[in-house]
């Protein structure tokens, strides 16, 4: 059952959807679908996904971002998501806010990729105001130099999704899986994963990230919560998402191409 706030002259509705450990796989399949065939704008938050899993984006190569052998030795899944962006390896460390929106309904960002990452990074400098020297640089989420934040996005003709990854925290072992990417961004330097990236624990807690989150969209939207087995159930059943998870042997085929 949803729970209604107090709405606020002038603002479109933003349905809230917070969910703790749902397999990622799941959680884009859910997105799509939302984005595809419903007309309301959400905000889905998923705190932290039930295992490790690599998520790349829809044009991402595994030969050239993933350590093939050793994530088919420890049995990784590896999945091909429906929106761009890097390649991501996501676990319990991972808090993931996704923003479903009509064009209409954010009138002042035009729907393509830059002015929606601006807006994104303006709602979250609020989220980390007083806390960090947070900063959009290209593409990514930072503090300082060090990259925490991994973004994505879909756009329809009349709706799209933003969605990123937060790293709150990770296991040192976890980034072994990936490789340094051919087209990094510039600010990274070269730098290994390890001195690349910093945990948001080192900042604030997982908590007060995610109150904060809610709060900076009901800053913007007229927010309500809604159970995310509200949202699952009334999935649309004949909706066939694109994102998926890739096979051992496709796996295996990309680590006999030569880079």
């Amino acid at each position: 059952m949803a729970t209604r706030h107090v709405a606020q002259a002038g603002r479109p509705l933003m349905n809230i959807v917070r969910m703790k450990g749902v397999p990622i796989l799941q959680q884009l399949e859910i997105e799509e679908c939302l984005l595809r065939t419903s007309s309301d704008n959400w905000c889905i938050i998923n705190d932290g996904a039930d295992k490790p899993n690599i998520v790349m984006g829809i044009s991402g190569k595994p030969a050239e971002l993933v350590e093939i052998k050793p994530v088919l030795e420890d049995n990784i899944p590896v999945i091909r998501r429906f929106t761009g962006g890097g390649t991501v390896i996501v676990d319990h460390g991972t808090i993931f806010v996704s923003f479903i929106c009509n064009k209409d309904d954010v009138a002042d960002v035009q729907p393509y990729p830059r002015p929606i990452m601006s807006w994104s990074s303006l709602l979250y400098t609020q989220v980390f105001q007083g806390i960090a020297d947070f900063r959009l640089r290209e593409n990514d989420f930072v503090f300082g130099l060090r990259k925490f934040g991994g973004n994505a996005q879909s756009i329809t003709k009349n709706r799209w999704i933003h969605h990123t990854s937060f790293l709150w925290d990770y296991e040192t072992r976890n980034m072994s899986y990936l490789k340094l990417p051919k087209r990094a961004p510039e600010y990274r330097l070269a730098r290994d994963h390890l001195d690349f990236v910093c945990p948001m624990k080192d900042y604030i807690s997982r908590s007060d990230f995610i109150s904060r989150t809610i709060d900076a969209a009901g800053r913007l939207f007229s927010v309500e919560s809604t159970e995310f087995e509200a949202v699952k159930s009334s999935s649309n059943v004949n909706f066939t998402p694109t994102s998926r998870l890739l096979t051992n042997q496709e796996l295996e085929a990309a680590s006999m191409i030569a880079i």
